[in-house]
């Protein structure tokens, strides 16, 4: 994973371990790239919000990638089961999805019951 991101960062200045935080931030969370700037300029890393934006157009298409690459594969059919258990004291609906060998692919909670379709994991 490293090899093919540093052919996309060769002229870029800053630390690896940075860029790859603040385009986690942007990939993850909702915040702009406003408050990205901001939050590592709390940590003292000082980064323009369009920097952050160019490392996060170059890194994520590599990132998808790679990641697309190690993805597990899980079969074409799998079941879905549903119960509903209680958490912090309230009842919710928990969703899972589950591999012909037992293992969990996914799960959702929600406070009410709904129709989740396979594309909704």
């Amino acid at each position: 994973m490293i090899g093919a991101l540093r052919k996309v960062i060769n002229r870029m200045h800053y630390p690896l371990e940075v860029m790859l935080v603040c385009v986690r931030w942007y990939a993850t969370y909702p915040p702009s790239l406003r408050h990205i700037e901001e939050m590592m300029a709390e940590r003292g890393v000082f980064v323009e919000h369009a920097t952050a934006h160019r490392w996060a157009i170059k890194l994520l298409p590599v990132l998808a990638a790679v990641f697309r690459r190690r993805k597990r594969f899980v079969g074409k059919s799998w079941p879905m089961d549903e119960t509903y258990i209680k958490v912090a004291g309230q009842w919710k609906y928990l969703y899972r999805a589950v591999d012909r060998d037992g293992d969990t692919i996914d799960f959702c909670f929600a406070p009410t019951e709904t129709a989740l379709r396979p594309a909704d994991f």
